[in-house]
């Protein structure tokens, strides 16, 4: 009888049934960057910014299609979503160039300028991303006179795409070296992928980076991947894969 009771609930509470079957962080977002790549092995997809007035409710388009460089060897699944990977597609690891396949949390902005505000990280001389599994520090943003030189990790304040970015709330698995330090960054001129970040021109990533607010949810996904997440993604015209134009945009 309760059992009975409870279905009949999830059946006239649409957005308590969404709230258990969609993957966390998504299924309380209410902003959404929605990165589509034709393939595992593709090294540019589209992204587009959606809203929604609540969760379970229906996504509306923002903003996009925008291309996008992703990693230089495609996507691979993040460790934390390993259950919706199929056989033959690959884990992300530490240094395979593949942009992690997941939804993650998008963090704070930052770049070379000097801005004020809680919500801006300004990268410095000594600003390091660590990337080196052997310290406790992996996956951190940190300092070279806190971590020394020795410690392997990118020098952000050194890297041109790095003038302007978004963090991604990606998570840790040192044991697993399962990947670290992906960004949303700026795509220079002439480069043909990243190193497992996903890149705009700037442009978009300035609009990107007004678009997005506390919660928002950053979505990389291969196209033929999308049907593993029914009603908690916005729907994407699946007949187009070279410009996976999403229906209703222009």
């Amino acid at each position: 009888m309760r059992k009975t009771i409870f279905s009949l609930l999830i059946l006239l509470l649409p957005g308590a049934a969404y709230s258990q079957s969609c993957p966390a962080p998504l299924r309380d977002a209410r902003r959404l960057v929605l990165v589509v790549a034709p393939t595992m092995t593709s090294t540019t997809a589209n992204l587009t910014r959606y809203v929604r007035a609540a969760p379970g409710a229906p996504w509306h388009a923002t903003g996009g299609p925008a291309t996008a460089l992703i990693g230089h060897n495609g996507v691979a699944w993040s460790y934390v979503f390993a259950r919706y990977a199929r056989r033959g597609e690959p884990l992300k690891i530490e240094g395979d160039k593949r942009a992690p396949a997941g939804f993650f949390s998008i963090g704070r902005r930052f770049g070379f300028a000097a801005e004020r505000g809680g919500n801006y990280l300004h990268l410095t001389q000594g600003t390091v991303c660590v990337s080196d599994a052997r310290s406790s520090a992996y996956n951190t943003i940190t300092s070279r006179a806190k971590v020394g030189w020795t410690v392997r990790g990118e020098n952000m304040w050194r890297v041109p795409e790095y003038r302007r970015g978004l963090l991604v709330d990606y998570p840790t698995d040192r044991r697993a070296q399962a990947g670290s330090c992906i960004f949303i960054h700026l795509r220079l001129r002439g480069a043909t992928g990243t190193s497992g970040c996903v890149s705009l021109p700037e442009p978009q990533l300035i609009a990107l980076q007004a678009f997005a607010s506390p919660g928002t949810v950053l979505a990389i996904l291969p196209r033929h991947a999308l049907d593993r997440f029914k009603g908690c993604l916005p729907y994407v015209n699946r007949t187009t894969p070279e410009h996976l134009r999403v229906t209703g945009l222009n």
